[in-house]
């Protein structure tokens, strides 16, 4: 009898589910639904009232409604039956985090909390704790909090304390109605199985918690503030579990909404971009491995910590058992291109992409690729949503140089991916000057597609990018951690070895480029020193007259 494991990918705007042989990785079938309500970043479902700038929430119920209707969905056009199944894994978007009752509902779906912001899940990308997260910063070089460092020197506004205090900050009440503040990975493996576990992934990247010295102290938190003294005692309390723990079975109930046997094994939890690493292939230090899709993290192991500026956490058994994963990326790169296309497009632009049948995207790609390097005269800055790896600083925006009369939007779009890959190379140049070697670079998510895109990223790094069989790695990833739950594999390394595909191609460089894009490069640097290192930054000012 063949086996399955199934992959479960929560992403940004949508979920997927995956059903994997476990002998040979290859997909049964798949399936894709957005989440109905999306992210919420403008107003409440069912309200006019504008929420405030930066923030991005989404409904929990979305979730649970997409993780149903694609497991349906592979099982019915698989024909794979249930008991066929072994295990089940999942990965998730990180830091988004719910406020619940200790049963788990999340406070949004009582009444009298619907319209309430605070009460909804805060996805990874909401930026409104900025002030929290200085403040936290702040306090923990005043104090030579030793954690601080292996998060390069700076706690992101997306991560789980400057959330809490956010909330119990600007919503006290709510703070204390909420028994549980969770991780939308561990909620759902909560839900299907009824056990409550943090996985390791998330905790250690985004929950400030390490294997060998636990969480930030009752002390700091106190001082931050006197109310978040007990927010890992109480709230934030549950065993963190290694990814591809068996967290539990699945629950009759569920079951029977899935379509599956109760007692499936179900895996704790994952990061999205994480899963991505063993779903790519990847199974061992030196290879930079680029999730690339609204956002792109970019994922490195080695055999030793160290501290690097601005990564997003290193984390030992972080992605992978025995290793140490580091973690760094940008908060934004196919949301600025969509950006783009979606609100700065003129029509005779759509016109002639529905005449030749094809996307804005694919039309502006084109076009673009004709171009050659340096042509459009345009320089831009990545930072659309935020500035990530190295300066973990969301109060920042982007920026264009060169405008004329003569600008394409074609131009535009070749500037925007060129910013894009530009910032991948300061994070490759940051890891490799903090000593941690990057020996070959590999690529997966939703943007492998645009051939433009890949290009670009190889001649700004003068490396090849190879490129990943599989476009949904991430999922592939979670059904591997679920075949490791259910013990179809004895260790995820294994599961590698019998589930990743070989990479399809590889992107070259091309060395008559490089001399240009260094140029471009050396002004790049310039810019994130006078815009983004200077503390009077006109994009900080001009930000702070938003209100």
């Amino acid at each position: 009898m063949q086996r399955y494991a199934l992959g479960l990918d929560f992403g940004t705007e949508s979920a997927r589910a995956l059903l994997a042989d476990v002998a040979t990785g290859t997909s049964a079938a798949s399936a894709a639904m957005p989440f109905p309500h999306g992210v919420i970043d403008r107003c409440l479902p069912d309200s006019d009232e504008p929420l405030p700038p930066e923030w991005a929430l989404q409904d929990p119920r979305d979730w649970l409604t997409t993780l149903e209707g694609t497991v349906r969905q592979v099982l019915q056009q698989s024909g794979v039956r249930a008991e066929q199944v072994v295990g089940i894994g999942l990965d998730f978007t990180a830091c988004t985090v719910a406020p619940t009752l200790a049963d788990g509902t999340p406070l949004h779906m009582l009444a009298a909390h619907r319209a309430r912001p605070h009460a909804w899940a805060k996805l990874w990308k909401h930026h409104g704790a900025q002030p929290q997260a200085d403040r936290m910063n702040a306090l923990a070089l005043e104090r030579g909090e030793g954690w601080l460092a292996r998060y390069g020197g700076k706690i992101s506004s997306e991560w789980l304390i400057p959330k809490a205090l956010q909330l119990l900050e600007e919503a006290p009440d709510l703070y204390a109605a909420a028994a549980r503040i969770v991780e939308g990975a561990d909620w759902v493996v909560w839900q299907l199985t009824g056990n409550l576990a943090r996985n390791a992934c998330a905790a250690g990247y985004k929950g400030t918690w390490n294997k060998s010295q636990g969480q930030p102290s009752t002390d700091f938190l106190a001082a931050l503030h006197p109310g978040l003294a007990n927010l890992f005692t109480d709230k934030v309390s549950a065993p963190v579990v290694a990814p591809g723990s068996r967290v539990g079975g699945l629950t009759a109930a569920w079951a029977g909404r899935l379509g599956l046997q109760a007692g499936t094994p179900v895996a704790a939890g994952i990061i999205d971009a994480h899963a991505a690493v063993p779903g790519g292939g990847v199974s061992g230090t030196g290879t930079l491995f680029m999730i690339m899709g609204t956002s792109t993290c970019h994922m490195l192991m080695a055999e030793h910590e160290t501290l690097a500026e601005g990564i997003s956490g290193v984390v030992e058994d972080g992605i992978l058992p025995g290793l140490f994963g580091y973690e760094a990326g940008q908060a934004g790169v196919g949301d600025i291109f969509g950006w783009f296309v979606d609100a700065h497009v003129p029509p005779a632009y759509h016109q002639a992409a529905a005449r030749e049948g094809r996307s804005l995207h694919d039309l502006l790609a084109s076009r673009a690729a004709a171009m050659r390097p340096g042509q459009s005269g345009l320089l831009a800055l990545d930072w659309w949503n935020g500035c990530r790896t190295p300066l973990v600083d969301a109060d920042l925006g982007g920026l264009v140089l060169g405008y004329t009369l003569q600008t394409t939007p074609e131009a535009l779009y070749r500037a925007l991916i060129e910013a894009t890959a530009f910032g991948t190379r300061l994070i490759v140049e940051t890891f490799q000057q903090a000593g941690v070697p990057v020996r070959e670079l590999r690529a997966g998510g939703g943007l492998i597609k645009n051939e433009l895109l890949l290009q670009v990223y190889a001649d700004v790094l003068q490396l090849p990018i190879a490129i990943c069989a599989n476009e949904q790695a991430s999922a592939l990833g979670a059904a591997m951690f679920g075949a490791l739950a259910g013990g179809a594999h004895a260790s995820i390394a294994e599961a590698v070895a019998a589930m990743a595909q070989p990479c399809r191609r590889t992107a070259q460089p091309n060395a008559a480029h490089a001399a240009t894009y260094s140029a471009l490069y050396t002004e790049y640097l310039r810019l994130v020193e006078f815009f983004g290192r200077n503390a009077a930054s006109p994009l900080k000012r001009v930000r702070a007259l938003r209100g």
